[in-house]
């Protein structure tokens, strides 16, 4: 470790987080939208009400603008597994191509198709045909979260496969189990209903500004209420499906649940931390929140459905606890050193012909497999693998209350579509248009602690982000950090710009 080139590890882990950060701003948009323009043609095509046609083509073209430009960042971000993570893309052998080409051969061919038709198919197709494109295009769009979050999932716990010793690779032996991971299927019905959210948002924002404007106000609100009714629906789903997804992360990966409830020691009836302050201390294992306002015993029923279950602390994760049979870091190193030396060794023995030798060695490598990644970490501080407490422990909380706050949201919309002049109170408008920024900040911050909570690990417990680089110069990466900066801001602002002279002209 000690000849690891730091600067390039920080730099390729910035770039990609850069480009996932800008790639999310409009996938969520993309798959939401695609939907709620579903469900409104749908009420075109059973009333004949042409209302709903003008409410349909003017959602369609907000959701065609963002979705050619969100396409652009997701090439780049696809390429970069390439370029800057290849040991990575080697490693993961056909686990994480398998999602990816099924994405391509079935999602994207599926929506790129039926798009056209959507788009171009007004008066050249029947009504029905035309809204089974729309359906078909929607479908075909979210089609691609399954794949991604598939192999996002399997990074985040590797089953259903086993490694080559040979061809130093990772070799799906099971589809059906990384299809069906616990934690993919978790984190992708989580991250889909979330992204539904976003976009409702969108739609009651844009419409509260019409209503503002006093623009088109008869369509808004009809486009508010089936987007209100539609994030309601879709928020409540979000923290149902996010309460499986912290059991998921209770079971897989202790330290990221201890990280993000900033839970320093193990205890039973553990509580959940509603919010508090982290103070900066040395001892990275010892208690950081001051003025937290806690929940009693809610941690343990959350992660087990027990009140007195016991959850893990930082501590008890690093130095481990016997007495909860919870296996030190200092342990998993040396198990991990156990398996690369034997590894190794396997290898030397089999080029020798020495079959009996490379068998016992085989032997040793596949009992300790599972802590393959701890013996990067040989002669280091454990405390090393302890991911950014701060960063996960803010970024779940401020995630959780905007959450909360989303579901008043939609109830009030929905009152002031029924209400008389609620919707003309200035205040309440202002409430909806700003929802639409907190809810960026509540997706970003959703995979910022997915992707920080789980540092150092590229793929948990087995490959650590310092050994998954591509051995490229630093400069180059820098270089073309900046680019994508540029590049990616400037695309974003060529978005919001086109977005408001479209919402500017109106339905």
């Amino acid at each position: 470790m000690d000849n690891i080139n730091w600067a390039l590890v920080d730099w390729s882990r910035a770039q990609f987080a850069l480009t996932a950060l800008y790639h999310w701003i409009f996938v969520p948009l993309t798959l939401g939208i695609s939907f709620i323009i579903a469900i409104m043609e749908t009420i075109y095509v059973k009333t004949g009400d042409e209302k709903w046609k003008k409410i349909t083509k003017f959602w369609m073209k907000l959701f065609g603008i963002n979705f050619a430009i969100g396409v652009a960042t997701g090439i780049i971000l696809e390429f970069e597994f390439g370029t800057n993570w290849s040991n990575y893309s080697w490693f993961v052998g056909d686990i994480f191509g398998a999602p990816l080409a099924i994405e391509g051969i079935m999602a994207f061919f599926l929506e790129s198709t039926f798009i056209a038709i959507m788009f171009f198919g007004w008066n050249k197709v029947s009504k029905k045909a035309h809204l089974i494109s729309s359906w078909l295009t929607a479908i075909g769009t979210n089609l691609s979260g399954i794949w991604i979050l598939v192999a996002n999932g399997w990074m985040q716990n590797p089953i259903g496969m086993e490694f080559n010793p040979d061809t130093m690779r990772n070799e799906m032996n099971n589809f059906w189990d990384v299809f069906f991971n616990p934690v993919s299927v978790n984190k992708f019905l989580h991250t889909i209903t979330s992204a539904y959210t976003f976009a409702a948002l969108f739609v009651v924002a844009v419409s509260a500004w019409l209503i503002l404007k006093n623009k088109d106000i008869i369509l808004a609100k009809y486009s508010m209420l089936v987007a209100s009714v539609f994030g309601l629906i879709a928020i409540v789903s979000t923290i149902f499906f996010g309460d499986g997804s912290a059991k998921q992360v209770a079971k897989y990966q202790p330290m990221k649940l201890a990280a993000m409830e900033g839970l320093y020691h193990g205890t039973s009836g553990a509580p959940v931390v509603a919010f508090g302050i982290m103070e900066d201390i040395k001892d990275s294992t010892e208690k950081k929140i001051i003025g937290d306002l806690e929940i009693p015993n809610l941690l343990s029923i959350l992660a087990f459905n027990n009140s007195e279950a016991y959850i893990p602390g930082i501590a008890d994760i690093v130095h481990g606890n016997k007495e909860h049979n919870i296996r030190g870091y200092e342990e998993r190193i040396k198990s991990g050193k156990l398996a690369i030396q034997a590894l190794a060794d396997y290898k030397k023995y089999k080029k020798e012909g020495n079959i009996e030798m490379a068998k016992k060695n085989l032997k040793i490598f596949k009992a300790h497999f599972k802590d393959f990644g701890y013996g990067y970490y040989l002669g280091k501080d454990p405390h090393e693998l302890i991911p950014n407490v701060k960063i996960s422990f803010y970024s779940f909380h401020v995630m959780v209350i905007l959450g909360f706050l989303f579901i008043l949201i939609f109830i009030l919309s929905i009152w002031g579509i029924f209400k008389e002049n609620l919707l003309t109170k200035k205040w309440i408008l202002y409430l909806f248009i700003i929802s639409f920024p907190l809810g960026l900040i509540a997706q970003e911050l959703g995979w910022v602690l997915a992707e920080v909570g789980r540092q150092p690990w590229v793929i948990q417990d087995l490959l650590p982000n310092f050994v998954a680089i591509s051995h490229i110069d630093t400069n180059s990466v820098i270089i073309t950090f900046f680019m994508f900066l540029v590049i990616f801001t400037a695309l974003l602002i060529a978005e919001i710009k086109i977005m408001l002279t479209a919402i500017k002209k109106g339905f």
